[in-house]
Formats: structure tokens, sequence, C-alpha cells
């Protein structure tokens, strides 16, 4: 039987070898190094006043600018598929900014933007709203990084999805809500899941674009990924371990529920419910 991938096994293999030294052998050590100091230890470090409060701030801003980006990047997504306008290919590449941007350069920019005498700073300050060194300017940070991962996923979903459904939907007297909601969603669904997930994670690990926007004021605007190198810089090594391998758990058990949801979508969908 011919292969269709000339070669298989040796690209398999390849792949494997490197898989397992960039990704699985850094993993299995923090993991390693995580256990070996004790669960009395790792309790100890974890319910710490200071590491609780990191978590907190990081799970919560990370929250907030994943719900914004759902909101925000499925209008995105769904405006550059359905509408024909000048500049939407600029808009469109704009999208990816996040990505091609140093995230220290994001921070820095995000910082001088609203910070109290910045563009946008100083009319949100008028109004009694701080950004900068706030909980909502890490929000905005994790925000802006994250972004892309949500319209980049529901883009070709709604690029493919045939327009027939929803004619047949509107001919049967269905209203645009109605359509979206029962016909448009549920497809792009998987998706959006994914592209939000996606960027949830992403939040917690962010670094750069976070520091300097935070304040980086332990109790307060302090986040997880923060308090680890400050960690490593104190030597103190399981600890550093203790906490990035909780961040990884937590990562892991989103991903966990997430294929989950997708699964039971993809069945109610097969069943017809």
């Amino acid at each position: 039987m011919n292969r269709v991938v000339p070669g298989f096994a040796l690209s398999l293999g390849i792949t494997l070898f490197y898989l397992s030294l960039i990704v699985l052998l850094p993993l299995a050590a923090l993991v390693w190094q995580a256990t070996d100091i004790g669960w009395s230890r790792y309790l100890a470090i974890l319910t710490g006043a200071r590491t609780f409060a990191a978590f907190e701030v990081t799970l919560t801003t990370a929250a907030l600018a994943t719900l914004f980006n759902a909101v925000y990047g499925l209008a995105l997504a769904w405006v550059l598929v359905r509408y024909e306008f000048p500049g939407r290919r600029l808009l469109d590449a704009l999208v990816d900014v996040p990505f091609a941007l140093p995230t220290a350069v994001a921070g820095i920019a995000l910082s001088a933007l609203f910070a109290k005498n910045g563009w946008f700073g100083g009319p949100l300050a008028g109004l009694g709203i701080e950004v900068a060194y706030t909980p909502i300017g890490i929000a905005v940070a994790m925000a802006f990084t994250s972004i892309p991962f949500v319209v980049r996923t529901v883009q070709p979903v709604l690029e493919d999805l045939a327009a027939d459904v929803e004619e047949a939907a509107a001919t049967l007297g269905a209203s645009d809500l109605r359509i979206f909601a029962r016909v448009i969603f549920p497809a792009i669904f998987p998706a959006f899941l994914t592209g939000a997930s996606l960027g949830f994670a992403r939040s917690l690990g962010e670094f750069g674009a976070i520091i300097f926007i935070a304040g980086n004021r332990p109790m307060k605007t302090e986040v997880v990924s923060l308090l680890t190198f400050i960690r490593i810089e104190e030597y103190d090594y399981p600890a550093a371990a203790a906490i990035a391998a909780t961040l990884l758990g937590l990562a892991f058990v989103m991903l966990f529920v997430v294929n989950m949801i997708q699964l039971w979508q993809q069945r109610r969908i097969g069943t017809g419910d």
C-alpha cells in the first residue's frame, strides 16, 4: 500500500522527538520539581496570602478579558466575513498585530495610552475610572494580547458556513436573532469555544504586556507569572515550580472541560436535539 506522505515513519519519529524535547521534557521537569517538595510544602506555598492573591487577580482579570474578547472577537469576525467596506483588508491585517508585536512593546504602549495623562487614560480619569496600575489595566493588556485567538478561530468557520440554511430559516419566518441563535451559533460554537479558551490560557500566562501597566503591587495587582519570576530571582525554585505547575494544571483542566463541552455539543447536533 502506497502511503500518502512519503517517509511517514521517519517524519513521525522526528516530530515526536522534537515534541518531547521542546514540550514534554520541560513540562515533566516542572511537574517533577513541584512534586519533589512534598504535599505539605506545596499546600503551604499555594495557600500563602501573596500567592493566593496573585491567583485571584490573574483568574479574575483573565476571565474579564476572555468575556470581552468572546463578545468583541465574535462581532469583529462577523463584520470581517459578512460585510464589504473600505479598509476591510487593513482591519483584517491589524487583527494579527498582537501576535507580531513584542508583548513588552504592547505593555509600554498601553501604559502610555491609559496613564492619567494619556490619550485614553486622561478622559477616563475625568470620569473617575483609573485603568493603568489597576486590575482593569491588567484585563486590558490580557484582552489586547489574546483577541486574535477568537477572531482567527471563528472567522474561517463563518466563511465556510453555507448561506442556504440561513435563507431557509428566513423563508420559514425566523427572525435574525433566532437564525443566529438556532442556526449560526451552534455551527460556530466549537470554534468559538476553542478561541475563547485559547485566549484565556494566553491571558493566564501573559507577562510582558502586563508588568508595565499593572503596577505590580503585591496582594493587589501582582499576577501569577510575575510572582513566579520573582520566586526564581529569589532562587526559591521549589516555590516557583509549585506555582507554575498549578497554573499548568489549571490550563489542562480548562482544556479537558472545553473538550468535554465540544464533545457534548457534537453529540447533541448529531442526535438532532
